[in-house]
């Protein structure tokens, strides 16, 4: 991605050079690093992800951060059938009278994975299919996420696992109900100087969360 300098982030998605994007939808000031590939996904305002990274069948909350070559929703082969080919579900490549298994395609692509709002997916993660990523929670690098990870904790590992919580009980479900994601533009524009100086006991304090 281009260095520190001015984007023209805005209301129109920015989306670098040599993506795939195929039935989706971006919110504003959403960004979509060099050749990602996005399909049946959804990113809501302010999240991005930077180059290389792969996201399929996603709903994606505000102001996710997803790191290069992450990978989220990678669909699955079929393990309990003879073989686990992909002859068998996109048998028209192979054969011009055959058909696709449109019910197995159908399956996988309802298999969706949500990330929620303030999300740090860290570099190579990959996100399995039906997780949900809990709001504030943190995906350590080349992490392999095969379950439910809770808000504001932080999980590593190969099959990942928690490591610790980014903030007491308390303070988590405080943020929750504070929701400054769902702020307008300018709300969050005049807070600024508090998410850069305050922490995040005195950030709460200050705009009764």
């Amino acid at each position: 991605m281009p260095g520190p300098g001015p984007k023209p982030l805005g209301k129109t998605p920015y989306i670098h050079d040599d993506c795939q994007i195929a039935e989706s939808l971006f919110g504003s000031f959403t960004e979509i690093g060099k050749g990602s590939r996005v399909l049946n996904s959804q990113l809501g305002d302010y999240s991005y992800c930077e180059r290389y990274c792969d996201i399929a069948n996603a709903q994606i909350g505000k102001f996710s951060n997803i790191a290069s070559f992450v990978r989220i929703g990678p669909t699955d082969h079929p393990m309990d059938r003879a073989s686990m080919h992909h002859f068998q579900y996109r048998s028209r490549d192979y054969w011009p009278d055959k058909t696709h298994d449109e019910a197995f395609l159908a399956y996988r692509a309802s298999r969706t994975t949500h990330v929620q709002h303030d999300t740090w997916i860290g570099h190579a993660a990959i996100i399995k299919p039906d997780v949900t990523i809990g709001t504030g929670a943190v995906v350590a690098s080349n992490a392999v996420v095969t379950r439910d990870v809770p808000p504001y904790s932080i999980v590593a590992g190969v099959p990942a696992k928690l490591v610790r919580p980014r903030f007491t009980a308390s303070i988590g479900e405080r943020l929750i109900e504070l929701a400054w994601w769902d702020w307008s533009h300018e709300a969050i524009g005049d807070a600024l100087e508090d998410f850069r100086s305050l922490d995040v006991e005195a950030f709460l304090e200050k705009h009764n969360g």
